[in-house]
């Protein structure tokens, strides 16, 4: 028989053991609410066969967040704080999925097989010649006529209470746009406390092929995409340049940048000498061209820095890849019908494409891209975004 002393005792310590059940119960609903709210899911619209596209929106505790959808593996959105904490969208894009597949400007995508021009759509690989598609006059741009920016995805939203990320898959199947190999790629965003997108990229083949994607953000820092681009301040770490012809295919010749508008070394206003009567300018309506990086030994470093003095914000990118592609939105001409229904002008927007060099596998002494079985293509790029 229980004494009645130890029937109070005992009521006592269930008591306090159910509220410390009610407690760690409380606290695990809240994180599990506090991840979800990390990351939002919403349909975005459908395909003509019927398929469902959805945008996921990576959030911080900062109040950054970053819209994707599984389409292109597209990002749609980055909302960053100017230097008085007012948030705006820095990525040109569209309010439709539609507008998405209709586009021919890359906004937001993940193009490959392979990022950039490749001449006649054309190259030599183990002795074998393969004809890509063509879609840019006689050469290949950016993997061809449905590239990867043309594909639906799979989506594997990755929960976090500091960095949640969204990870997305393609296969390539072999013969695609004429590759060899049946490649696949995976695309990893990252949202980071710090206020950066991360994209890592992890790619394999069963052939031998070309391997080379890229992001295609077209960044404004304004705020406005009314704005063109032509005061933002740019450095980019690099002494040269490799140089293209009138169809903007690499000539194979690295040059450098010293007394040309492609000196880049020191921050300098996007607009300042973009009018120049430089042949390089002129093969490419203004900057279409990449850069040759300092320090490549495959692991990251800074490659690039965008100040926009009005708002105060700034992007720096960093990356593990060779070269960047510079381009200042020269073929925008209104024509793109963008968010909120603004028509993306002349020089609205630029990007900075992290990659190897253009037409790689036509130029013997470019680094290689060649992606062979049991090999794994890495690639990692940041977007980090700040102010002052």
């Amino acid at each position: 028989m229980i004494k009645k002393s130890h029937r109070s005792q005992l009521k006592k310590w269930v008591q306090i053991a159910s509220l410390l059940i009610a407690i760690v119960m409380a606290s695990a609903s809240l994180s599990a609410k506090g991840k979800s709210q990390m990351i939002d899911k919403r349909l975005f619209g459908r395909l003509e066969d019927g398929h469902e596209v959805y945008q996921y929106t990576l959030k911080n505790a900062s109040g950054m967040h970053v819209s994707i959808i599984n389409f292109g593996a597209i990002v749609t959105n980055i909302f960053v704080k100017d230097r008085n904490g007012k948030f705006a969208d820095v990525v040109l894009g569209y309010d439709s999925l539609q507008s998405y597949v209709n586009d021919k400007s890359y906004f937001g995508a993940i193009v490959g097989r392979y990022g950039n021009r490749i001449g006649k759509g054309k190259f030599t690989l183990d002795g074998h010649t393969y004809q890509l598609s063509i879609n840019d006059g006689e050469n290949q741009l950016h993997g061809g006529i449905n590239g990867f920016n043309k594909k639906l995805w799979a989506a594997e939203p990755i929960e976090s209470d500091s960095s949640p990320a969204l990870r997305l898959t393609y296969v390539s199947p072999d013969g695609e746009e004429g590759y060899p190999g049946t490649a696949t790629l995976v695309v990893t965003y990252t949202l980071t406390p710090d206020n950066a997108l991360r994209i890592d990229y992890e790619g394999q083949t069963d052939k031998p092929t070309i391997f080379n994607p890229t992001h295609h953000s077209y960044f404004n820092l304004s705020g406005s995409f009314t704005n063109t681009i032509l005061h933002h301040q740019l450095m980019i770490e690099a002494d040269s340049t490799t140089p293209v012809d009138s169809e903007l295919i690499t000539t194979g010749s690295i040059v450098g940048v010293a007394g040309t508008p492609m000196d880049f070394r020191t921050p300098t206003e996007i607009g300042s000498r973009i009018m120049d009567r430089y042949q390089q300018l002129i093969f490419g309506r203004g900057y279409d061209h990449n850069w040759v990086l300092r320090d490549y030994s495959g692991k990251v470093r800074k490659a690039a820095e965008v100040y926009e003095p009005g708002s105060g914000r700034v992007l720096t990118v960093f990356t593990d890849q060779p070269g960047i592609q510079f381009y200042s939105g020269n073929f925008l001409d209104g024509s793109a019908k963008g968010k909120g229904g603004v028509a993306y002008q002349y020089r609205t927007g630029l990007c900075l494409e992290a990659q190897h060099y253009p037409d790689s596998p036509n130029k013997p002494n470019f680094p290689s891209v060649v992606l062979r079985p049991g090999e794994t293509y890495h690639q990692t790029t940041i977007y980090q975004f700040s102010t002052k």
